[in-house]
């Protein structure tokens, strides 16, 4: 049985929240990472999300046991790849769109008070297409996991 605990990592670099600002088009309420510690330059990247109870989207799912959509937490990790991929020579002022999500899973509930670790790696970039690996763990144990496929323009 392959070992899905968070591996160890140490960042080269770390890009905080005014430079994803300046790096990817979202915004409050749906800019859902705080920081991107760039492990592997154009290869790998960890997000950080710090899940807290006054996410909006608590209010609706769900009021009395709040958890963490999964669509948001894929989200997140789509985030965190834009802002790696934005990052990549001949990339910046362009724009990583969704294009595809295979292979989602999700493994426990992320909930408030949760920090959010994203780990993103780039499988293949080729021409204006690029395909991540994604997954995201709390407290090292697995979250969720998702294929994500990106169109650069």
């Amino acid at each position: 049985m392959e070992d899905k605990k968070a591996p160890p990592y140490k960042a080269c670099r770390v890009i905080g929240c005014e430079e994803i600002i300046r790096t990817i088009p979202h915004r409050y309420p749906f800019l859902l990472i705080d920081r991107v510690e760039v492990i592997e330059e154009n290869k790998r990247a960890v997000g950080v999300k710090c899940v807290t109870a006054n996410e909006l989207f608590f209010h609706g799912h769900f009021p009395a046991k709040p958890v963490m959509p999964g669509v948001l937490i894929v989200e997140a990790m789509a985030q965190t790849s834009a802002a790696m991929l934005m990052g990549l020579p001949g990339i910046k002022g362009k724009f990583a769109y969704f294009a595809g999500i295979n292979k989602a899973r999700f493994r426990r509930q992320v909930v408030p008070g949760d920090v959010l670790k994203l780990h993103v790696e780039i499988l293949r970039f080729k021409s204006h297409l690029a395909k991540v690996s994604g997954r995201g763990f709390v407290e090292g144990e697995p979250a969720a996991e998702a294929e994500m496929i990106f169109a650069v323009d």
